[in-house]
């Protein structure tokens, strides 16, 4: 009897947050949950799943957050093969009828070009901040077409000010960037995480210690082996890991190549923890930016 009053109290609760406002909105990952909170102020009731400095493939939900999906007015998420663990739960959210908004379909996703991923939608498109200025559009337009009492005059102005930031962003990168020696442009990465940022500021992944888009697949012996090779023959002096995963694999091929490599945090998939290193999506941008070109020049 206590199990099912617990139980009906989850459900009937679930919506509510803190506020004790039904929540309108559900973002899946916090990346993109600090873009729609930027761009909604305090217009909506917003609610995002994945904690800080969480991995995108792995982070699960409560039954009570499951239900807040199916109660909101919109449920955002990466898609693209992002969230791997919460992918059921915002099918299942639309199968109640809750209006579902895939961004990374909508950005004009690249593909994958080595690895066990070739040939799949890369799902890390925010890695190009020209990218997520249209991701802006697409979530301004989706918020004020599916949330009811939203003022659009205000969402529109909140969004078109983000969007200058986000292009005040791309610039200082690209600045930023372009000073890096042609010789020196490459990239050793845990996993394939940094395609659209090396296409936008040109810059190439030699290589992934884990050839996959996903953290939750494992190295091969031969893997390795290839990217040892790679360190080796373009002198890379830096890898580089997300900070939601051990870098131990980093080490290991950092010893194996003989060289003397240093292992690089970056915040990569997730922000993190309020006043952290880099707590909002802007943040994260230019610490990673910062992170990578200091490695790069050493």
């Amino acid at each position: 009897m206590r199990a099912l009053l617990v139980l009906a109290l989850l459900l009937t609760g679930a919506a509510a947050c803190s506020s004790g406002e039904r929540v309108q909105i559900v973002v899946t990952t916090n990346i993109l949950g600090d873009v729609v909170r930027e761009i909604t102020g305090d217009e909506a009731n917003v609610a995002v799943l994945m904690r800080p400095e969480a991995d995108p493939h792995s982070f699960g939900i409560s039954a009570r957050e499951a239900h807040t999906m199916q109660t909101a007015d919109l449920v955002v998420y990466n898609g693209l093969g992002l969230e791997e663990g919460v992918l059921r739960h915002v099918e299942s959210a639309a199968a109640e009828g809750v209006a579902t908004l895939e961004v990374g379909a909508r950005v004009e996703p690249l593909e994958y070009t080595d690895g066990d991923a070739a040939g799949s939608p890369d799902p890390h498109f925010w890695t190009d901040p020209r990218r997520m200025a249209v991701a802006v559009d697409v979530l301004s337009a989706a918020i004020l077409e599916n949330v009811p009492g939203i003022g659009g005059d205000a969402i529109r102005t909140r969004a078109a000010a983000y969007k200058e930031k986000v292009s005040d962003l791309d610039a200082r990168l690209a600045h930023r960037f372009g000073q890096i020696p042609a010789e020196r442009r490459v990239l050793v990465t845990n996993h394939h995480v940094f395609g659209y940022l090396a296409a936008r500021y040109d810059l190439r992944v030699i290589g992934a210690i884990i050839p996959s888009g996903t953290t939750l697949a494992s190295p091969s012996a031969s893997d390795l082996a290839s990217l040892v090779t790679a360190v080796r023959d373009h002198d890379v002096r830096a890898i580089f890991a997300d900070t939601a995963q051990p870098a131990r694999l980093a080490a290991v091929l950092a010893e194996e190549a003989g060289l003397t490599v240093s292992v690089v945090g970056l915040y990569s998939e997730s922000v993190s923890a309020a006043g952290g290193e880099a707590p909002t999506y802007l943040d994260m941008m230019r610490f990673n930016a910062e992170a990578i070109i200091d490695g790069l020049t050493v």
